[in-house]
C-alpha cells in the first residue's frame, strides 16, 4: 500500500518533465509493457519480429540487411505503440460516446500500422526469399 501511495504521489506532477533520466526510462518502459500486456496486435508483431530475427540468424543475412530488418521491426512496433496511445487518448476524451472524428482518428492510426506491417512483409520477402532459394538450389 505504501508503494502504491508513493507511486501515485510521484505521478501527481505527470504533466511535467522528469528531471531524473532513470525515471524517464522507467516511464517509457512502462508504456512498452502496457502495450505488450493490452494490445493483441503488439504481441503478434513481437512474435513475428522474433521469428524474423531467428530466420535472419539461420540464413546468415549480411549486416546491412540485418539493419534494414531491425529498422523495419522497430518502425512497426513504434507505430503500434503510437496507435495504442492515440486510441487511449481518444477513448479518454470521448468517454463512451460515439464520435465520427474519434473513429477517423482511430482508423487512421490503425491504418498507419497496417501500412508499416505491409511494408515489413514486403521487406521480409525481399530479404529472405533470395536466401531461401539459395538453400534449395545448392
Amino acid at each position: 500500500m505504501k508503494r502504491k501511495a508513493k507511486i501515485l504521489k510521484s505521478r501527481r506532477g505527470a504533466y511535467m518533465t522528469s528531471n531524473n533520466v532513470l525515471i524517464s526510462f522507467k516511464y517509457a518502459f512502462n508504456g512498452i509493457k502496457y502495450t505488450f500486456k493490452n494490445s493483441r496486435n503488439f504481441k503478434i508483431q513481437v512474435f513475428f519480429a522474433l521469428f524474423g530475427l531467428i530466420l535472419a540468424s539461420i540464413l546468415k543475412i549480411d549486416k546491412s540487411d540485418y539493419l534494414i530488418l531491425l529498422m523495419t521491426i522497430f518502425s512497426v512496433l513504434t507505430l503500434e505503440i503510437f496507435n495504442t496511445s492515440i486510441e487511449s487518448l481518444v477513448d479518454l476524451v470521448i468517454k463512451k460516446k460515439f464520435s465520427n472524428l474519434a473513429k477517423i482518428a482511430k482508423d487512421c492510426s490503425a491504418g498507419a500500422v497496417l501500412l508499416a506491417s505491409i511494408n515489413s512483409v514486403i521487406i521480409g520477402i525481399c530479404l529472405f526469399i533470395p536466401k531461401i532459394k539459395l538453400l534449395f538450389l545448392n
